[in-house]
C-alpha cells in the first residue's frame, strides 16, 4: 500500500485498526491526539500547525504552496489534533507560539513535559545536538515522536536511537518530507524500472547566498532566555545573538550538507533503492567572508555506492545552482528567473531525470541507439503538510512510517560521513556492520562529541 492509498483508507475508515496504548489514550481518528512541541522556532511551528491542520494553520504556514490555492483533498479530513504543550528555553519563542496555541501548557524543561502522561506524541524541533537524547527519553516516556532532521549530530548516536525506538515500540517519523511526495515515489519507479537505462552517476546540489548575518559582539543573554540550557550538551561559550541562528554554527549543526543535503540523500536512497555508501571523499572551505558563523561556504563530496557514484555540492556563496529551466515549471527555493538552487539529477544511458521537492523533468538522451524516451515534466505541491498528516495517521493506526528511524539515520549518516572525510582530508571507507571507518583511528575520533555536563542525560558508547 502506498502513502496515498494509506491516507485514503484511514480517512474512509475513520478509526485506527488497533493500538498498543491503554484505552485512556488515543485509539482512533475520533479521539483527540494531544501533541507537544519541543522547540518553538520556525520549523517547529510549521510542523505543529500542519499537524493540527485547521484552515487557519494552512493559511499561516503555507499560503502559496498549492496549485491555484486549492488544498489537497487528503488534507481536508478532520485531524482532531490538539497542540497541548509547548516547550522552549527561549521565552520569546514561547510567547510567539502561544498566539496560535493559547490553551497549551508551557514548559521550559522538556523532561517535565515528557512526564505529563496526558501527552500522546512530541514534535522535536531543536538544535541537532539535542536530538538523540530527546528522542530516547521521549520514547522511554511512552511518547510517539516526530523528529526533525538531521536525525543525529554524530554517527555514534544512531545505534542507541534505533535501539530505543525498537525497544519501546514507539511510532517515530523523521521530518524528511520528500518521503510523502508522490512525484518522488514516481521517480523511484521510473529509475528502478530501467526507463533511464543504466544510472551510474547521480548529482545532488544545494546552492544559496543567504546563510549567516553580519558578525555581532558577545553580550548578555536576554532575561527570558536560559542560555546554559539552550547550549545544553554543546560546548560552553559566551552568549552571542548570532548563535540563535544555529544553522550557521558547527557547534549545533553539520552545515549545509546535513541541513539541506539530508533530504536529498534520503531521496537518492529511495529513488535508487539503496541504503548506504561504501566510501567517501570530500573537500570543503570557509572563505573568510564577514558573516557570523563557521559552517563551510563550499563543500563537494563524492560517495561510492555499489552500483553508482554520487556527487554532492553545497554553496552559501552563490545561489544559482544548476541553471536551466522549463517554461511554466516551479522550482524549489528559486529566487530569480533562471536559478535552480536545489535538486537531484539521475544520469542514465537513455535519459536524465531532474528532481526537486516540488517537481521533476525527464530529458531523453539523443544518441540514436534506442527509441527515444518521451520528454516529461510535472509539478506538485510542497509535501510538508501531507507528511504531518501521515504521522498523525501512523500514530493512530500504529503503522510504521515510511520515513522511519532507520531511513532517517541512513540519510543523516551520509552527511556525517562527508564531513569526516573533509575534516581528515582523505578518502574514507565505511563499514556498516561496525558502524565505523575500519582501522582508521583519526576518522573514528569524529564519531562522537562528548556531551557537556550536566546535560549528558543519556550515555552513549
Amino acid at each position: 500500500m502506498n502513502r496515498r492509498q494509506f491516507l485514503q483508507t484511514t480517512a474512509a475508515a475513520g478509526t485506527a485498526a488497533w493500538t498498543a496504548r491503554s484505552a485512556s489514550q488515543v485509539s482512533g481518528a475520533n479521539d483527540r491526539l494531544r501533541v507537544a512541541l519541543i522547540g518553538c522556532g520556525a520549523r517547529g511551528t510549521v510542523d505543529a500547525r500542519n499537524m493540527r491542520g485547521t484552515p487557519d494553520d494552512f493559511q499561516a504556514v503555507a499560503p502559496d504552496n498549492y496549485h491555484g490555492g486549492n488544498l489537497d483533498p487528503r488534507l481536508k479530513e478532520p485531524r482532531n489534533v490538539e497542540i497541548a504543550a509547548l516547550c522552549d528555553v527561549n521565552g520569546s519563542r514561547i510567547a510567539a507560539a502561544r498566539k496560535w496555541a493559547p490553551q497549551a501548557a508551557v514548559y521550559n524543561d522538556f523532561r517535565k513535559l515528557l512526564s505529563d502522561r496526558t501527552i500522546d506524541a512530541a514534535i522535536i524541533a531543536t538544535p541537532d545536538p539535542w536530538h538523540a537524547q530527546m528522542l530516547i527519553l521521549a520514547c522511554e516516556a511512552g511518547k510517539d515522536v516526530y523528529l526533525e532532521k538531521p536525525v543525529m549530530y554524530r554517527l555514534t548516536e544512531a545505534k542507541a536511537m534505533r535501539e530505543a525506538v525498537r525497544r519501546t515500540k514507539r511510532i517515530v517519523q523523521i521530518g524528511t518530507q520528500h518521503r510523502s511526495a508522490d512525484h518522488i515515489a514516481e521517480a523511484a519507479r521510473i529509475v528502478q524500472s530501467g526507463k533511464l537505462g543504466e544510472v551510474k552517476f547521480v548529482r545532488v546540489w544545494n546552492y544559496m547566498s543567504w546563510m549567516g548575518g553580519a558578525p555581532v559582539p558577545d553580550g548578555d543573554p536576554p532575561a527570558d532566555l536560559d542560555w546554559d540550557a539552550w547550549l545544553g550538551p554543546s560546548p560552553k561559550v559566551p552568549f552571542n545573538r548570532s548563535r540563535l541562528n544555529y544553522r550557521s554554527w558547527m557547534d549545533y549543526t553539520n552545515g549545509i550538507i546535513s541541513d539541506f543535503g539530508n533530504h536529498r540523500f534520503d531521496s537518492v536512497h529511495q529513488i535508487m533503492g539503496v541504503e548506504k555508501p561504501l566510501g567517501v571523499s570530500s573537500s570543503a572551505a570557509k572563505t573568510g567572508r564577514q558573516k557570523a558563523g563557521d559552517i563551510f561556504d563550499f563543500q563537494q563530496a563524492t560517495y561510492e555506492y555499489p552500483s553508482f557514484i554520487l556527487s554532492y555540492e553545497a554553496s552559501v556563496y552563490n545561489g544559482h545552482g544548476l541553471g536551466g529551466r522549463t517554461e511554466g515549471m516551479r522550482y524549489y527555493g528559486a529566487r530569480g528567473a533562471d536559478d535552480r538552487p536545489h535538486g537531484m539529477a539521475f544520469y542514465g544511458t537513455e535519459a536524465t531525470l531532474f528532481v526537486d521537492r516540488i517537481g521533476m523533468e525527464l530529458y531523453p538522451e539523443s544518441h540514436g541507439m534506442a527509441p527515444p524516451v518521451e520528454r516529461m515534466h510535472r509539478n506538485e505541491d510542497e509535501p510538508t503538510p501531507l507528511h504531518a498528516r501521515y504521522f498523525v495517521d501512523c500514530v493512530r493506526s500504529r503503522k510504521e512510517p515510511s520515513a522511519n528511524i532507520e531511513v532517517g539515520v541512513r540519510a543523516t549518516a551520509v552527511a556525517c560521513m562527508g564531513n569526516v572525510a573533509a575534516w581528515t582530508g582523505r578518502k574514507l571507507k565505511w563499514d556498516d556492520e561496525s558502524w565505523q571507518f575500519p582501522g582508521d583511528h583519526e576518522a573514528n575520533r569524529f564519531l562522537f562529541r562528548e556531551y557537556r555536563k550536566p546535560w549528558d542525560l543519556v550515555k552513549f558508547t
